[in-house]
């Protein structure tokens, strides 16, 4: 906890440095659209709860908090029988001006033809996933130009469905349920061209994110190798680079109070409670707006599968082998170029 005190006091100590008041109006709306976007989504499930507690035990209108929720009710498997996408919802331009703020660049290292299904296995997962949001979540027209033909959905926690208007943004966004159903509805689709992104690390890997660290949860994780399998999908490694340096966090090490305090609480939430440190809107040296750090993700070599109604442990396996050895690789062939320091090795649990 020592250690912890002192990053925070670092972070929040006397030498602040301040954004220049001659900021061009573009930077200015940037942060603004990074900022809106962590309030968000981190803090939004709280704040319209208690907005709609309040209507309903204090206003009038509890007769459309009533209807609301039994919409929520009623509407509840929606995230996992193909969710509510909404283009122009993805079109805002609140999301360009938060895809420029890093800014995100995507890439890709081969042509994926769209007369089949994929699944994008996304590291690292970072913080927030903030390079997997820009590049698959919005409408990214650097998605489009890339891979004519696919058509990406995100797939999340099946909790973050649960928080009240925020459920039907993420909806509108086109994101639908990470379990098995929702990712086979997707995969098994007649009309190809579908795309399923997943951060395989999930929130216990936020945990580990530290900036110019790439510690990422791999070898537990098999079920989209199997989700794939079932589904005949081509499997798709891509990788992040930059995304862990977006966000610093208080020094959990493993065994630490924090951690485990960390642990517990992400196994009852589902969601992993980090104790994050960026910067602020009118200043770089604290705060919960994320760095303004260039991230690039980079979409490799399409793994191809037959497709095995019920795949045996050894048939997975040897997939989640391959998928592996294709990570390493991309990792290894862009570091040199799109990271600070090229010396850093994929640290892989």
């Amino acid at each position: 906890m020592k250690i912890s005190l002192r990053l925070l006091s670092k972070k929040m100590g006397l030498h602040v440095q301040f954004a220049p008041l001659n900021t061009p109006f573009d930077r200015r709306m940037q942060t603004l659209a990074a900022a809106g976007w962590i309030v968000t989504f981190v803090f939004g499930g709280f704040f319209f709860s208690l907005i709609l507690i309040y209507m309903m035990f204090f206003t009038r209108l509890w007769w459309l908090v009533f209807l609301y929720v039994l919409w929520i009710l009623l509407d509840k498997n929606t995230s996992q029988r193909g969710g509510r996408r909404i283009e122009w919802v993805r079109q805002w331009t609140w999301w360009r001006f938060y895809r420029a703020y890093f800014p995100l660049v995507l890439e890709k290292t081969e042509d994926l033809p769209s007369d089949r299904n994929y699944l994008f296995a996304s590291y690292p997962h970072g913080v927030l996933c903030s390079g997997l949001f820009g590049n698959f979540v919005t409408k990214s027209p650097e998605f489009e130009k890339l891979f004519p033909g696919l058509t990406p959905t995100v797939h999340t926690l099946e909790g973050n469905f649960s928080h009240p208007v925020i459920r039907d943004l993420i909806l509108w966004l086109g994101l639908q349920s990470a379990s098995r159903d929702a990712i086979l509805r997707n995969l098994c689709s007649k009309q190809k061209g579908q795309v399923s992104v997943l951060a395989v690390g999930g929130a216990a890997e936020a945990l580990k994110s530290k900036p110019g660290i790439y510690n990422i949860i791999l070898k537990p994780r098999k079920g989209f190798v199997k989700c794939a399998l079932m589904a005949g999908a081509t499997i798709v490694p891509v990788f992040s680079f930059g995304e862990t340096d977006l966000y610093d966090q208080m020094d959990n090490p493993e065994g630490s109070l924090l951690r485990r305090t960390q642990e517990r609480l992400r196994k009852i939430i589902g969601i992993a409670p980090v104790v994050f440190l960026g910067r602020g809107i009118f200043q770089y040296s604290f705060g919960l707006v994320p760095q303004r750090r260039k991230v690039t993700t980079v979409v490799g070599k399409p793994i191809e599968t037959q497709k095995v109604i019920n795949p045996s442990a050894e048939e997975v396996e040897e997939v989640h082998i391959k998928f592996t050895e294709a990570l390493i690789e991309l990792f290894e062939a862009h570091k040199h170029r799109l990271l600070t320091n090229p010396n850093v090795n994929l640290m892989i649990d």
